[in-house]
């Protein structure tokens, strides 16, 4: 049974969702399943852009044959050839073997590297290139490193609709809900759509910019990207995100409070701290525990927020493994620009603050140490009130 939805009159969505993988990339976790979105043109040409993951390829076939019906397959547009997107090239060519496959060089030597022959089938595009199905008429532009090498984006110039690969995704899956009107996108998308970017493309935000300069000469009416909403209203709101996202500028002023504890007195401090932010009128806070939090989603809010305070028992002389792993990500993903505030625990030798305020001085780029280093020793006494204020007050102060 096919299921296919209309972009537009002569555009279709031919995607698949999928509930049952568990860790996109075999990393990050999707509770909400994930959506991998294939269109479909139906013009004097028609055209296929890009293909789907192996999971849901049966599903990519049944929705093209739905609506293609006795007509035949001419182009595959390949903007994106990892395999969530690629995988299924090859089952739609043996059952398209007429179609022509429209990419970049480095895609086609990618394609290779799979094991698809694509030999004269294929027509290599570059920057600025154009093709002609008919009514619609398309151009390509270059969007390498978002996020891998290869990677391109095709706009329609007829309608407006900007076929954007990896750019403007989200975690989760649409279930029916293909446009970002019929849902409630910030209350119940934002957070994936972050936690997405900042996971999968954060690292890349200075080829982001590129890209968004592009689109700025563009009169773009819909964005249609390979995984999330379908975007056909308020695109500025997706748009600013991403350009916030990409400078790595915090979208709100606020406090993440991450916090490594192994038997509970670290987590006391961070919790302390956290009811003293309160107390000051500051609520735009969260509170994590980095042992049981997906380092993915302590990525999404260290981008969300202006402030980070990280709260680390020593262990083995060092800082805690979990709360090491989430610094090394800081690092890999490019972080920068962010307020940190130190909490450190140890019973014979605290070290995990040292440690931490050096990483943050040494490994990452832009950074501000606010208030002084916290320590407790084992436990939180009452003697160290006042200085809990002044640290309160400190991260407080930075936030005007």
């Amino acid at each position: 049974m096919y299921c296919v939805r209309k972009v537009t009159d002569d555009l279709f969505w031919v995607g698949g969702n999928d509930h049952r993988l568990s860790l996109f990339e075999n990393i990050h976790p999707i509770p909400r399943g994930v959506s991998y979105n294939s269109y479909l043109l139906t013009d004097e040409k028609t055209v296929l852009f890009d293909t789907v993951d192996w999971s849901v390829c049966r599903q990519l076939i049944d929705n093209i044959k739905a609506v293609l019906g006795d007509r035949d397959l001419d182009y595959i547009v390949i903007n994106h050839m990892e395999p969530d997107h690629g995988a299924s090239l090859e089952e739609v060519l043996i059952r398209w073997p007429n179609a022509k496959v429209v990419s970049t060089d480095k895609a086609f030597t990618m394609m290779k590297q799979f094991g698809f022959e694509i030999g004269e089938r294929g027509i290599s595009v570059k920057e600025g290139d154009s093709l002609s199905f008919g009514r619609h008429n398309v151009t390509f532009a270059s969007a390498a490193m978002v996020h891998w090498p290869e990677v391109m984006v095709t706009f329609d110039t007829t309608d407006g609709i900007l076929f954007s690969a990896d750019a403007f995704g989200s975690f989760g899956a649409l279930d029916g809900k293909l446009f970002n009107d019929e849902v409630d996108f910030d209350r119940d998308w934002i957070d994936d759509a972050r936690r997405y970017y900042t996971n999968i493309v954060g690292k890349y935000g200075s080829f982001v910019q590129k890209l968004l300069k592009k689109a700025q000469s563009l009169d773009i009416k819909i964005i249609c990207p390979l995984h999330g909403p379908v975007w056909r209203s308020n695109i500025g709101y997706f748009v600013d995100k991403h350009d916030k996202w990409s400078r790595y500028e915090p979208e709100e002023k606020g406090v993440l409070i991450a916090y490594a504890s192994m038997y509970g007195n670290t987590e006391t401090a961070a919790q302390a701290l956290a009811s003293k932010l309160a107390e000051r009128g500051c609520l735009n806070y969260r509170v994590y525990d980095v042992s049981n939090t997906h380092v993915s989603t302590l990525i999404a809010e260290s981008f969300k927020y202006s402030n980070i305070v990280l709260a680390s028992v020593t262990y083995n002389m060092g800082i805690f493994p979990v709360m090491h792993d989430f610094l090394e990500d800081m690092k890999a993903l490019c972080l920068t620009g962010r307020k940190f505030s130190v909490i450190e625990n140890g019973t014979w030798a605290p070290k995990s603050g040292t440690l931490i305020t050096d990483f943050i001085n040494n490994d990452l780029k832009s950074m501000e140490i606010i208030g002084n280093k916290f320590t407790v020793n084992s436990s939180l006494k009452t003697d160290k009130e006042a200085e809990l204020d002044a640290l309160a007050d400190a991260i407080v102060e930075s936030m005007k």
